[in-house]
């Protein structure tokens, strides 16, 4: 499971530190695509094949579709170099806007990758009691 916040910077090559708690977890190649809500979706080798598995599912309409490439088309495999790196496309650098300072964040069986500037953005939590007296209907209660 993932989980924590890490601040880290991105150099003009594209190559990332990813932190080392994550790269213990990950191993030494894993996959990096397009995520939600504009940035980057990281998954471990295991857990890639559990949500490639759940795409394959999908029924056959349009959006299911359109779900499938969209997460396989920016797909990369990516490996860790001796320096804790990797590189990220250009392509998915321009998706999640990642230009110089980043965040890692731990959500469960992924990471995501933020822009700093956009994880301030979409990090309020003032509106979490709202949001959790809805979780109740999906059984969770705090």
């Amino acid at each position: 499971m993932f989980m924590g916040e890490y601040n880290h910077t991105i150099d003009e090559k594209g190559r990332i530190i990813v932190p080392s708690k994550f790269r213990e977890q990950l191993g030494e190649n894993f996959v990096v695509t397009q995520g939600l809500d504009g940035c980057l979706f990281v998954y471990s080798n295991e857990e890639w094949e559990v949500f490639v598995s759940g795409l394959k599912n999908l029924p056959g309409s349009k959006e299911a579709r359109q779900l499938q490439r969209y997460f396989m088309a920016g797909a990369v495999m990516c490996e860790v170099d001796k320096q804790g790196r990797i590189l990220i496309p250009a392509k998915l650098r321009t998706q999640a806007a990642l230009e110089k300072e980043v965040v890692f964040v731990g959500v469960l069986s992924k990471i995501e990758i933020w822009s700093k500037e956009r994880w301030e953005q979409n990090d309020g939590y003032d509106d979490m009691d709202e949001i959790a007296e809805h979780m109740s209907e999906f059984g969770l209660s705090f």
